[in-house]
């Protein structure tokens, strides 16, 4: 049975192939030791979601509070099909101690994984974190006061199922598009599978760059997909077809996720001998 401690807050987050993707503007990735190519699912027809298991935890002694902190956190992620959670990330990060503790929370989550037709598979969803803290002020070991926070009770936590959005052409339903830079943060790439090639591309020896530009729209889904640069031979369809698999934490302004427009390369490159 796994024991999950709350005594002290610390923080411990801390192939070559026929197609690549660049995105534009730089879009930092997230990676960890799943392979590189994973299907996510949202929830929809055959799909459930993952199940939070339960878990032996401490008890948090009762104490006096003078400075009360209560939050509710959600944290996006996928729980992959050994019910593993993958790649966290804060919906609406605030670069505070309770952020912290809140991914620290669900790192150590373990769930019964979802299911696609009866099989289990890795399943996009968003878990509530509400924690309730304390901070006392104490001296340190050099004998300066410092902020120092607490638990006053265990956190509690709520799965959050994610039905994808419908995609759209319509840019008006989308929402006003926001501009990457100060202020507004950049997407997050969660999930960006490998654009297939063509036996009649590979048959005319031929290869080179799509270039597709798309909304990244406030749930991280890409939207209004538009091809700027094409190729023949059916590569384009194929970029078009992956880039529309791409999953994403939205881009950030003011704490809420919005939605911007984005440009992505697909690199389609034949491997020849010489």
């Amino acid at each position: 049975m796994r024991v999950l401690w709350f005594v002290a807050l610390f923080i411990g987050l801390g192939t070559s192939s026929s197609s690549s993707q660049n995105i534009a503007p730089s879009i930092p990735s997230k990676s960890d030791s799943q392979p590189a190519k994973v299907m996510i699912y949202t929830m929809g027809p055959g799909v459930t979601a993952p199940e939070l298991l339960p878990f032996a935890q401490s008890p948090i002694p009762v104490e006096k509070c003078k400075k009360q902190l209560k939050s509710a956190i959600p944290v996006s992620l996928y729980v992959d099909a050994e019910g593993v959670p993958r790649d966290l990330n804060l919906v609406f990060p605030k670069e505070s101690k309770l952020d912290a503790l809140a991914l620290k929370t669900v790192t150590g989550d373990r769930f019964k994984p979802g299911t696609y037709k009866g099989l289990p598979v890795p399943v996009a969803v968003n878990v509530m974190v509400t924690l309730n803290a304390c901070i006392d002020r104490k001296n340190d070991s050099s004998g300066q006061q410092t902020d120092q926070m607490r638990l006053l009770s265990l956190p509690e936590q709520k799965v959050v199922s994610l039905q994808k959005p419908p995609e759209t052409d319509d840019i008006a339903s989308i929402g006003a598009l926001e501009k990457i830079g100060p202020g507004v943060s950049a997407p997050v790439v969660l999930h960006s599978p490998e654009a297939e090639f063509t036996d009649d591309a590979r048959r005319a020896n031929y290869d080179g760059i799509c270039v597709i530009s798309m909304i990244v729209d406030s749930h991280g889904i890409p939207q209004n997909v538009r091809i700027v640069k094409p190729l023949d031979y059916g590569l384009s369809e194929k970029a078009v077809e992956a880039v529309k698999k791409y999953r994403f934490t939205p881009a950030i302004k003011n704490g809420k996720p919005v939605p911007v427009m984005v440009t992505v390369e697909v690199n389609f490159r034949l491997y020849r001998r010489f």
